[in-house]
């Protein structure tokens, strides 16, 4: 399950979407969430859809590994289906044992809920796979700089935000390293109940904990030797630029948002035949 992590991984490559400035594919990727929830039909859905391919296909990542991103709320998505399927209710229905009854309107709705998910991670994976932690944490602060105004700590934040990115994979290591000494010792994780489960968790979990101390330490004395402060206004070795790569990226989440307006108002106008059974209510 661990492997399947890959916020704050990165994907080193050379690509479209890698050059780009990470400023604007963190405004492009907020405006393709608020798309996926302003959505109320899959004529929405299917946009969205062709929006993340493209920018699978242009960033260079390998598709199975922006796949792997979704492996780790598969039990959020059954969940989600299982209560949609139950408790939600509609006009046509399909099956029915004794109080459970399930309508097609609450399986399209499950259906759309479970899409919107995935779309959501796996836009969010592309984000953190092409694009550097300190890039990231550098478009962050550059955004809510005007926060600064009002004596808003940016930095510390954009500087915790770093801290927190960069150490996910380590702690990612650290854990699969853990858990195999422990198997090698006779620990077993996959037998038993729920309890015996969990509580074969926490030989896994003190010594991350005392290890992830230990290099928090480590890293503040690091910090502390070399007399860094964030009181002091400090300066950028690469500063962040504009340029045409982000006005074409800028251009398509323009049209998205269009598209996704004039679908939510005409969708049914449009397919006047199948537009009920496809809109979500």
């Amino acid at each position: 399950m661990l492997k399947d992590v890959t916020f704050g991984q990165y994907y080193p490559s050379n690509s479209f979407v890698h050059r780009l400035d990470p400023r604007v594919k963190l405004v492009f990727l907020i405006v393709y969430i608020v798309m996926l929830f302003v959505a109320k039909s899959f004529y929405g859905l299917a946009l969205g859809a062709i929006v993340l391919f493209l920018a699978i296909a242009f960033s260079g990542v390998p598709f199975k590994s922006v796949v792997r991103s979704v492996r780790g709320i598969i039990i959020l998505l059954i969940f989600t289906s299982v209560l949609n399927l139950f408790f939600h209710g509609g006009e046509t229905l399909l099956c029915k044992w004794g109080v459970i009854e399930i309508y097609l309107e609450g399986v399209m709705f499950a259906a759309f809920l479970m899409i919107r998910l995935i779309f959501l991670v796996m836009a969010s994976a592309i984000l953190t796979l092409t694009t550097t932690p300190v890039s990231l944490t550098d478009a962050f602060e550059s955004l809510l700089f005007p926060l600064t105004l009002i004596k808003v700590p940016v930095h510390v934040f954009a500087l915790i935000m770093s801290i927190a990115l960069r150490f996910i994979p380590t702690l990612i290591d650290e854990t699969n390293r853990i858990i195999n000494a422990q198997k090698a010792r006779g620990a077993d994780f996959e037998s038993g109940n729920i309890f015996k489960r969990v509580k074969a968790v926490i030989p896994i979990l003190i010594p991350l904990i005392i290890s992830a101390l230990r290099r928090a330490e480590e890293l503040g004395d690091a910090m502390d030797a070399r007399c860094y402060s964030s009181a002091t206004k400090r300066t950028k070795y690469k500063k962040l630029k504009l340029g045409w790569r982000d006005a074409i990226a800028a251009l398509i989440a323009a049209i998205v948002i269009a598209g996704i307006i004039v679908l939510n108002i005409y969708a049914v106008e449009i397919w006047p035949e199948i537009a009920p059974y496809m809109v979500v209510l």
